[in-house]
């Protein structure tokens, strides 16, 4: 550790959440709810229509005018008895008063009767209209379970199985035609990604060979006491140049491998991990006299423990490296928030714009430096710790600090 005393306040801690905010998954609108609304809807609509049209027939059917169908003219000993219309049962009515109840008690009758048929109607129609809504939720699942055959086929690829074909059968239909097209854009990323993978493995063994050659010429001809001061000043400066192309290598290569998902996974603490990444820099940081400080906690993941060591290691490195002169420090946390791995790396150093944050995670991009304008590094620190966090399900996120420097968060899945 450095003997220079620390600051006298704390970095400030993020207090944001860089995750989106999830809805709630039962207010999603999916296609299925609505093509279920939609056959519902259009049933339930032409359900009112018919009976619309029924009910005006019904009551055009049974004459609902103000016209009697017929008239008593002589009722002389005529005795009438009705239970529906007990007025007439009244033997001292005259003829146009009797005639008038019975037009009235039909009416009467009428009115009742088209009321039953539009309320058993209606009652009815309920019933069909969720008969209906049950029916177009199990049919739009049956039309749309292809498309969920291809979703889990696309989550499947997104896992980095390539192999993985939706092979969906049935008729020759845009669904299938869809499923073809998927099986076809598989076929040929399968084939770019095979072929970058034996890329990957020709450039290391062509780019590495020539640059380990080297490295023995310039240290066997080091190693001669004999050889003059000019010979030797110009041997280490060729060794420091052919080191930093082997770096160089190593970190493209480490580029291309962790762009893709990790298959194999292990138990991995973040902390742990942490911990041997500051053991690998503490010689640099004690040479610059940057103090490394913070607390660790258990913070377990399943992923790939070299390339997650990486991460860790290229934050810290770099967090080291672009300080302050004087009295710099570097805190670097691990926990478990809100369900996920938490590493949280933070140092003093220059001020850095917000604008240009996003910038420092593309490769060979430095702030407000040229490629070559630095030996600190190769530019692609940042650049690996973001493909191996995406690698892992996980994300990075940069801060600028106030005061300078910058807050670099990763969150893994747990």
């Amino acid at each position: 550790m450095a003997t220079t005393p620390a600051p006298p306040g704390a970095p400030p801690k993020p207090t944001w959440d860089p995750r989106p905010a999830t809805p709630l998954p039962w207010l999603r609108p999916t296609i299925r709810i609505r093509l279920t609304l939609l056959y519902g809807g259009m049933f339930l609509i032409a359900g009112i229509l018919l009976l619309s049209i029924i009910y005006l027939l019904a009551a055009q059917a049974v004459r609902t005018g103000n016209e009697p169908l017929y008239k008593i003219v002589d009722f002389a000993d005529l005795k009438v008895s009705s239970s529906d219309c007990p007025v007439v049962d009244n033997g001292n009515l005259s003829l146009s008063d009797f005639n008038a109840a019975i037009s009235d008690c039909m009416d009467h009758q009428r009115k009742v009767a088209l009321d039953n048929l539009l309320s058993r109607s209606l009652l009815a129609l309920l019933g069909l209209a969720v008969i209906a809504f049950a029916f177009g939720y199990a049919m739009a699942g049956r039309v749309l379970s292809p498309l969920g055959r291809i979703t889990r086929t696309a989550r499947a690829v997104a896992g980095s199985d390539l192999s993985r074909r939706i092979e969906l059968d049935g008729p020759d239909d845009e669904l299938k035609e869809l499923a073809d097209t998927f099986d076809d854009m598989l076929e040929r990323l399968q084939r770019a990604f095979t072929a970058q993978q034996r890329f990957v493995g020709n450039a290391s063994h062509e780019l590495r060979t020539p640059l380990a050659i080297n490295r023995t010429l310039l240290e066997v001809h080091l190693s001669d006491p004999n050889a003059p001061v000019e010979l030797q000043q110009l041997g280490k400066t060729l060794l420091a140049t052919n080191e930093r192309s082997e770096q160089l290598v190593e970190g493209l290569l480490l580029l291309a491998r962790s762009d893709n998902q990790i298959v194999e996974r292990k138990p991995v603490d973040l902390a742990e991990v942490a911990g041997q990444a500051i053991d690998q820099v503490h010689a640099e940081a004690e040479t610059k006299g940057v103090e490394i400080r913070g607390t660790r906690e258990a913070a377990v993941v399943q992923g790939n423990g070299v390339l997650l060591e990486r991460i860790a290691l290229n934050l810290v490195q770099n967090a080291v490296r672009y300080n302050v002169a004087e009295q710099g420090w570097v805190e670097v946390t691990t926990a478990v928030e809100n369900g996920q791995a938490v590493l949280v790396v933070t140092n003093t150093g220059p001020v850095v714009p917000a604008y240009e944050v996003d910038n420092l995670f593309e490769p060979f991009r430095r702030l407000r430096t040229e490629r070559t304008g630095s030996d600190k590094g190769v530019g692609l620190g940042l650049s690996i710790a973001r493909s191996v966090a995406r690698a892992h399900g996980g994300h990075i996120y940069a801060q600028p600090r106030e005061g300078g420097g910058l807050v670099m968060r990763v969150t893994l899945p747990v």
